[in-house]
């Protein structure tokens, strides 16, 4: 028994699967907030179900979607830094299931269990390389490319183990802000996709391997030194 015992292995996605001690699990529905800027930062939040956006808005009152956010990723982690205050506001634009966990229990497993750490840290990786294609994108790519890139990510293409999956209904509104155009454009260039075959949509949105087309067609070439 004790050898069993000591062979048994701490499992994040066990942990992060159920609530427990400074750790609990909440349902949002479609466009409720799970927290807003200027709240208090004394929590991470795991996201077990469902989308979340981030958005931002400035002094001018000019709302950014900063980032669209799925299942088995992290969000309010910069309370983690010192942060006291949410710098942006968090919705669920799907029906989503929640845990939120205290900022003390966050730091109490990062330091007491590796594999914890080791997951963490592959998530704030890949947080950050997507923060560095955003802004390439934003600086280098037209609009239409901006959308194609958005509409793959929303429905998690490229990822192993996920076949192409059919989005729940995001509107125009969000894509604009999204991607930093206008409605109008993105209904112009959402009619084109589906023209062309790369999308479809009704009541949902399903988006094809072909719309991968328009994000590599004249991709700007970035040097690493």
């Amino acid at each position: 028994m004790k050898r069993s015992k000591a062979m048994r292995r701490f499992d994040p996605r066990t942990f992060l699967s159920k609530a427990g001690p400074g750790r609990t699990v909440s349902k949002y529905g479609v466009h409720q907030v799970v927290f807003s800027q200027g709240d208090a930062a004394d929590a991470v939040f795991y996201i077990q179900k469902g989308k979340l956006k981030i958005t931002v808005v400035s002094e001018q009152g000019k709302e950014a979607v900063v980032a669209v956010l799925g299942p088995e990723e992290f969000c309010g982690e910069a309370c983690l830094t010192g942060q006291t205050r949410r710098m942006a506001t968090a919705a669920a634009i799907t029906e989503c299931e929640i845990m939120r966990i205290e900022k003390t229990a966050m730091v109490r497993m990062l330091l007491g269990e590796p594999a914890f750490s080791e997951m963490f840290i592959a998530h704030l990786l890949v947080r950050t390389i997507r923060v560095e294609e955003d802004l390439v994108d934003q600086l280098f790519n037209s609009s239409e490319k901006r959308l194609a890139r958005a509409l793959l990510l929303l429905a998690n293409f490229g990822k192993e183990g996920r076949p192409e999956p059919i989005l729940a209904k995001i509107s125009q509104e969000t894509l604009a802000e999204m991607i930093g155009t206008t409605r109008s454009r993105v209904s112009h260039f959402m009619n084109k996709f589906r023209k062309l075959g790369f999308i479809d949509y009704n009541d949902h949105l399903e988006v094809h391997s072909s719309l991968l087309n328009v994000v590599l067609h004249d991709q700007p070439h970035i040097s690493r030194r």
